[in-house]
């Protein structure tokens, strides 16, 4: 972090545009950074900037900064559409394809070659090479402009020196000649270069370096929608209560101490204070209680937990950006800011395999003059080498190996996000697990029925179904659900908090918690064990008939998931915001030693960032809001599909069915995806490292050095292609 001369108290974000890689982000940080007092980073998939600068700065000094870098950047505008990248390339990539095609081959088939075969091929490719290519060749121009070279100078220089001489030989040469047609010669040797051009090769390179960027952008598309998602999770309207009468407003407008009416199944507005009314609510998606929680004149409730019963009356004490909700969106997209993006291997290398290319080629048009081979001979082999280096295998050595094994991982149940995943999910040694809807089911069942006194166990059952059949409680219906035909119940009375009461088959019966019953002044039995969920005891007028325990129920496939995560060397962790006996029964049900209980959102994230300061490397596995903030702070974040938007939008992966194995199967394409990305890159290098030399000494035409290229691609892509063989649920250690 730069040396700041005055207090950071100011945070401003920038949109910014105009970035075509990671190594863009970093001029672009590096410049912002060198300001006094400024500190930025770059998010180059979310295309924004996030800096902290000294009071007094405003956004259009920074914007200016940006400028001058020469890129674009803009305030963010609230709820502005945001551009999508890969449709708008999807159509480039397709007419590019559409006129390439042709012209390879009737540039590499001789039979294809019609009288004037070569006019056609310049048409097809100046619209390829000069209008599809263009967001080259502009990336090029700036960078030169502030003295930087990308691969993308590569591709220009490549292609259009391509293009230009083909362009050349034609109208000062003999390759326009109607009639002439092209002879393979692997050399420069047996070759007049002024009756040979090289339109194939440009417009291969444009096509499948077009193609690498809509798959890149495909990825891109999705990156910050958790903050949408979010915001989606609160209520939109509220019933407003203004001299006893209500109004439905929109919740943006709403104020701290105003009165907000909530009915049951409703979404609480804001973050209050209950001052009328009982009922039980569900705040699972916030807190991560797997329970309905009981509430009464005085209890703090959150905005965007739902109202399961009663009817509220709530006084709003935190509205807009200082609610929980909000709170916890402001903590993923911080989250999301702060980590570092893994820059592409291509990018990093850029700065000085592009200058040496370029070196290369000069040095072998002036060798081959020196020797006597005429210019032509010498500019050939020039553009052979500018061809050969042309760095389309690895402009797919990514997302081609991307595509497939997110494809893959699709038909699986499995979705990952981008390429920076691969490496996160290689280097994680520790797996931090919510607890409800992650590694339980979220719903309330039986799990134990105990009679007392004679009492049958199917008749206790049958009793309880019938008091709690008039409940809309979860719990009562949990033990409505275990019966097919409730008795008749009569007089039934709901005691908000506590119980219910009913007539059946002309018994006053009682359902409720030990402390109601207690209350009614019965005598309760000495219960053995410990209970592991929710206590509902049932009683007559005179004792108590039997008691029901109801719990959420683990999934079936949650064992055998964090078996064989610990087959691949990581180390489970328990992280649930409920009470530690409940938590602590289900991690030893699991196998999971480390078990964290009772944690609150925010809890959740320092849990993560304890774990991260020891130096593990963390993913955390969540569902709801609660979880999102630390699934975002993680070093790999799992969010289970059948949870919230807000959590799959901050997760790095996303789990599409119940099953847990997923998580397993994540982590192991994962890494079969990044070492097929790996082995593509160290061909592509390869490729260029062998074959620059060949060209530089003429053993290469430029047409041949086209073909290489694109066989090197093709490499490459069929490489990508064997990650469709991966299998699902193998119980083998793989390599890390």
């Amino acid at each position: 972090m730069p040396t700041r001369t005055e207090p950071i108290t100011n945070q401003i974000q920038l949109d910014i545009t105009g970035m075509t890689c990671a190594s863009c982000a970093n001029r672009i940080e590096k410049k912002l950074n060198k300001v006094d007092g400024v500190h930025a980073t770059v998010n180059y998939s979310t295309e924004r900037a996030t800096v902290q600068a000294p009071e007094g700065m405003t956004a259009d000094q920074l914007i200016d900064v940006v400028t001058a870098t020469g890129y674009g950047a803009s305030v963010p505008v609230p709820d502005a559409p945001k551009v999508d990248e890969a449709a708008a390339l999807k159509p480039r990539v397709i007419a590019s394809f559409a006129l390439s095609i042709p012209v390879v081959l009737i540039s590499m088939i001789p039979a294809l070659q019609f009288p004037g075969w070569q006019w056609v091929a310049l048409v097809l490719s100046a619209v390829v090479v000069l209008w599809l290519g263009r967001g080259f060749h502009r990336a090029t121009w700036l960078n030169l402009k502030h003295g930087a070279t990308t691969m993308d100078t590569l591709v220009t220089l490549g292609t259009l020196t391509a293009f230009g001489w083909s362009l050349y030989a034609m109208i000062f040469g003999h390759a326009g000649m109607i009639g002439m047609k092209h002879e393979f010669s692997f050399d420069l040797s047996q070759q007049d270069a002024m009756g040979f051009i090289y339109f194939e090769a440009a417009v291969t390179i444009i096509s499948f370096l077009l193609l690498g960027r809509y798959i890149e952008a495909r990825a891109k598309t999705e990156s910050g929608a958790a903050m949408r998602a979010l915001l989606e999770v609160g209520a939109k309207q509220a019933s407003l209560l203004v001299d006893g009468e209500e109004r439905r407003v929109d919740v943006k407008t709403l104020q701290v101490g105003d009165l907000v009416v909530v009915r049951p199944g409703e979404k609480i507005a804001a973050d209050g204070e209950v001052v009328e009314g009982r009922s039980a609510v569900d705040a699972s998606i916030i807190t991560g209680e797997s329970l309905p929680v009981e509430v009464e004149p005085g209890s703090a409730v959150v905005g965007g937990s739902v109202n399961t019963t009663g009817r509220l009356v709530v006084r709003t004490n935190a509205v807009g950006e200082e609610s929980q909700l909000a709170r916890i969106a402001k903590m993923v997209e911080e989250a999301q800011t702060g980590k570092a993006e893994v820059q592409r291997l291509a990018d990093k290398v850029s700065g000085i395999f592009v200058p040496i290319v370029l070196v290369i080629a000069a040095v072998t048009l002036v060798a081959h003059l020196a020797f006597g081979n005429g210019f032509t001979t010498a500019l050939s082999a020039a553009i052979s080498v500018l061809i050969i280096a042309c760095p389309c295998a690895l402009g797919l050595a990514t997302p081609s190996a991307l595509m497939v094994g997110t494809g893959r991982g699709a038909q699986l149940g499995t979705v990952i996000r981008g390429p920076q995943v691969l490496e996160r999910a290689r280097k994680v040694q520790t797996v931090v697990f919510d607890k409800t809807g992650t590694l339980t089911t979220g719903d309330m069942s039986v799990v134990d029925v105990e009679p007392v006194g004679g009492i049958e166990r199917d008749e206790l059952l049958r009793f309880a179904a019938a008091v709690e059949a008039g409940s809309e409680h979860p719990i009562a219906q949990a033990i409505v659900a275990e019966v097919e035909r409730p008795a008749a119940a009569e007089d039934f009375t709901n005691v908000p908090g506590r119980g219910v009461t009913a007539v059946v088959e002309g018994r006053r019966l009682h359902a409720g918690s030990p402390a109601y019953l207690e209350s009614l002044g019965l005598t309760r039995p000495e219960w053995s064990g410990d209970t592991i969920g929710s206590v509902v005891e049932i009683a007559d007028e005179e004792r108590v008939l039997g008691r029901i325990i109801v719990a959420d129920t683990i999934k079936e496939t949650a064992a055998d998931a964090i078996q064989q995560l610990k087959d691949l060397g990581l180390t489970p962790v328990l992280l649930s915001g409920d009470n530690e006996r409940t938590a602590r029964a289900v991690a030893t049900q699991l196998g999971i030693d480390d078990v964290r209980a009772g944690v609150t959102p925010e809890g959740k994230v320092e849990a993560i960032k304890e774990l991260q300061a020891k130096g593990q490397q963390v993913a955390m596995v969540g569902d709801g809001v609660n979880d999102a903030a630390a699934i975002a702070q993680a070093d790999l974040g799992i969010a289970m599909g059948t949870g919230t938007d807000a959590a799959i939008a901050a997760g790095d992966i996303t789990l599409m069915r119940h099953d847990l194995g997923a998580a397993v199967d994540a982590v192991r394409l994962s890494r079969a995806t990044l070492r097929t990305i790996k082995s593509n890159l160290v061909w592509a290098f390869g490729y260029n490292t062998a074959a620059i030399p060949l060209a530089a000494l003429g053993m290469l035409t430029p047409m041949i050095a086209g073909a290489a290229m694109a066989f090197s691609s093709v490499f490459v892509v069929l490489n990508s292609l064997r990650l469709k063989a991966f299998r699902s649920h193998q119980k083998l250690a793989e390599p890390r």
